[in-house]
This record gives C-alpha cells, structure tokens and sequence, in this order.
C-alpha cells in the first residue's frame, strides 16, 4: 500500500491533488510509531518541499527506515530538488539521501537538515515571511522582494566567528554564512556550486561586503552560482565540523524553517 502524507503549509498554502489519493495531514503523524507499523511492502509519499522533508527526519531516525519513501514537489523553494536535478510533480524517491545527515546545534537543540544551516538575510527573510503569514495567512510571499529591503534597509551585517575543522577565521559586515549539505539555498541561490551532497564535506559560505549598494548590486550572481568569483566579497571552506558565531542574534533558518535569536550554530557531518 501507498501511503500519502501532506504538508498544509507547503508552496504558501497551495495544495496538490493527486487523482485517487486521499492524502494524511503530515504535522498529525505520529513519524516512529508510523513506520513502526507499515509493512514491509508499503511505501511513503511525502507532498510538499524541503521543510516538508525537514519536520520527517527530525521525527524520526531516517536510519530506522525501511520502506521507500518519495518526495512529491510541491514546495515553494524546492532546493533539495533543484540540487539533485529532479522537477516537482512526481515522486523522487528520497532513500537514498536520508544517509549520512548532518546535524546542527542552535538554541539548545539539535536537528538534522537535508539542504543547509544558515544565518544571516535569509533566516531575515524568512522571518520576515513567517510575520506575514501569521498577519495574513493566505498572502503569497514575495521573498525577493523582502530580500531586497533587508539588502537596502533593514538588516544589518555581523562580524562573524567561524571555525572550520579547527581552523578560525574571523570576516566583518557578514551578511549570510550557510553551512551547506546542498548546493542550493533560499529557493534557488546555488550558493555553493562546487558542493557534493554524496560527498563527506560540508561547504561554508562567507558572503560580506561594507556597502549596501554592492552587496545589493551583486547578490543576484548568487542565483547562478557566479558569485564565487567575487573574491573581495566571498569566502568558501570545507571541512566536517563548523562552528559560526555572530556578535548579535538574528533569525537562523533550516532547510527554511525559522529559529530566532541565534547567536551561534554548529554542524557536524
């Protein structure tokens, strides 16, 4: 048997109907006590993006899985999709990428993450994107239009701490440092284009720059991955443990789930 699970928040609240499929709403499954009961024929489709994937592998160890599990696109940002080349709208089956997750420390707690670990103006936006949602909850978000302002106007760049395999580095005016399993962040920045999810590295992505101007000027090289030829603006490093340190809080985001007032994260692979 075929099992449909959905996310009723997934692409700003759209759903997708599937022809026959009475799907379950996937924020009131129980995730262990689930597949502790499928058979072992049985397979999983998820319906929504990359949160979606995100809520079932912090609810359950993906090593305890053993039946086939999909991913059905139907989320807003989509870069687990986008970074293994799969378009939304059909079942992609996930298995093989729920092996050797990385996990990261924020705020006392610990989560696995399928696509990066950021902070900086894309855990802004989507903070920005949550406040919107709660005043108006069928409003579609424009996130480059919040990424903008908070470019021009609104958020303000971190001196930055990081170490990278016992390596420290220290950047002024930091305006997004992602710790990256993917290639992709933000709905479609590949903000690590040389990044291997089947490899045994994480990628760390140092973006600053002192001017609003140009960091505004050249922030969209980043949707193509040309940024890494800015050599005055971007840092890249790998390596398999991370630790990133901000000297003030701001929103942190997982595979674009919010987490406010963070400080500091870490990431181990």
């Amino acid at each position: 048997m075929k099992y449909y699970l959905y996310n009723p928040l997934a692409n700003n609240g759209i759903s997708v109907e599937i022809p026959g499929v009475e799907p379950m709403d996937a924020s009131k499954v129980d995730y262990p006590s689930f597949f502790a009961g499928l058979k072992p024929d049985d397979e999983v489709v998820l319906i929504g993006g990359d949160g979606t994937v995100n809520y079932m592998i912090n609810r359950v160890d993906p090593a305890t899985i053993k039946n086939n599990v999909y991913l059905f696109g139907n989320g807003s940002g989509n870069d687990f999709l986008n970074d293994i080349n799969e378009p939304t709208g059909k079942e992609v089956l996930l298995n093989p990428y729920l092996v050797n997750l990385p996990t990261a420390r924020v705020g006392g707690k610990e989560y696995r993450f399928i696509d990066n670990m950021s902070f900086g103006i894309d855990g802004y936006c989507c903070e920005e994107a949550d406040r919107i949602k709660a005043k108006n909850p069928n409003k579609k978000i424009n996130y480059a239009g919040i990424a903008v302002k908070g470019l021009l106007f609104h958020f303000k760049p971190c001196h930055a701490w990081i170490e990278v395999d016992g390596k420290q580095y220290e950047f002024d005016n930091v305006w997004l440092a992602p710790t990256m399993k993917g290639r992709y962040v933000g709905g479609g920045m590949k903000i690590a284009p040389a990044q291997d999810r089947n490899g045994d590295l994480l990628t760390v992505v140092v973006y600053m720059c002192k001017s609003r101007l140009k960091t505004l000027k050249n922030f969209p090289s980043i949707f193509e991955g040309k940024h890494i030829y800015l050599k005055d603006m971007v840092k890249i490093m790998t390596g398999r443990k991370v630790h990133v340190k901000f000297d003030r809080p701001c929103a942190a985001q997982i595979d674009g789930e919010t987490v406010l007032d963070v400080t500091e994260y870490w990431v181990e692979l």
